[in-house]
């Protein structure tokens, strides 16, 4: 493979297409400046205006989220696993039925694996344009997003209404539902129930990372943040680990899995026999299966990168809260 073929597993962050109509919520005040992107694998966007830039899937899906200060996506769940980090920006994550039931603040660097069976949501809390670098499990990320009920009804009193197959009628330009497509129902009191309400204490602990813990990890070789043996406890049908200058790939390796590279800080070079190439802050490079190659930061100063690699492991439910590994 060489350099210009090898770029084409690469997403540049300068080259990200944002989607400001991807959710239900696209029109309601306080969350309409937001930006979805999809980078790999289709995504949970409910717009066809959603542009995907890589759309074969390695068993997950890769995105982000681009905001300005005080903007927020309202709340929401999903059936796998949610998988955030800051790229740029603070951020407050909150989460319940009404998003009172705790919350947490994340700075750059930092990383949460929201747990699934409960609402979440997230907003900018910070003084400029925020992004945070999102993965979600499963090659079809859990068949969407469910969204709580106020949500639905507030965006249909300004003008959007979901369909029960999953795609956005504005009717604000004039578009209807189809004949044969039902609006989409709310969740009922009975699965509303079901729906956990953890505390910060039941949470934080256990499914956030701080980017300087992990620093810490990564001093000899690659820590291991979401996995069955990592800093975050979870199976959630991928592994992320965090690497450091101090742990960075000098010698040529190659993996059975595909392996997707997220830089967070410096410039890091993939080397392989016949070429090179250097990845940057919000790139994402989706780098094949055995295929060897070496990665190293290419210039002096902190460097740091997620590591995100493909299992055999199902998509599902948050491993944790399933079998109880921090009662």
């Amino acid at each position: 493979m060489n350099a210009t073929e090898f770029e084409k597993q690469i997403v540049r962050y300068g080259d990200l297409k944002p989607c400001k109509t991807a959710f239900i919520d696209a029109h309601t005040p306080g969350s309409d400046q937001k930006e979805n992107f999809t980078i790999i694998g289709g995504g949970v966007s409910e717009s066809a205006d959603q542009h995907v830039h890589i759309k074969e899937t390695p068993g997950f899906n890769i995105g982000a989220a681009g905001q300005p200060p005080k903007c927020r996506n309202s709340l929401h769940t999903h059936r796998t696993a949610e998988v955030f980090f800051v790229l740029k920006g603070c951020w407050r994550f909150f989460w319940g039925r009404w998003g009172d039931a705790g919350e947490v603040i994340l700075q750059e660097g930092d990383i949460f694996n929201i747990p699934t069976g409960m609402f979440r949501g997230f907003e900018n809390i910070g003084t400029d344009y925020g992004m945070i670098m999102a993965i979600l499990g499963g090659d079809d990320a859990g068949g969407g997003v469910i969204w709580a009920p106020q949500v639905i009804n507030d965006a249909k009193a300004h003008g959007l209404i979901l369909g029960n197959n999953g795609k956005l009628y504005d009717t604000k330009k004039g578009e209807t539902l189809p004949d044969n497509i039902a609006p989409m129902e709310v969740m009922n009191d009975e699965a509303l129930a079901l729906m956990q309400e953890p505390s910060t204490h039941e949470v934080v602990p256990f499914y956030v990372a701080r980017y300087w813990d992990l620093w810490a990890l990564a001093d000899k070789k690659p820590a291991k943040v979401i996995g069955e043996y990592g800093k975050i406890k979870d199976r959630p049908g991928f592994d992320v680990e965090f690497i450091t200058q101090n742990s960075a790939l000098h010698q040529p390796y190659q993996l059975a899995q595909h392996e997707i590279l997220m830089p967070m800080r410096g410039h890091w070079k993939i080397a392989w026999q016949t070429g090179e190439a250097v990845i940057n802050p919000g790139d994402c490079c989706a780098v094949p299966p055995n295929f060897t190659h070496s990665l190293v930061p290419s210039m002096a100063g902190e460097a740091s990168l997620y590591r995100v690699l493909s299992n055999d492991d199902s998509a599902g439910p948050t491993w944790q809260s399933q079998h109880g590994q921090n009662q």
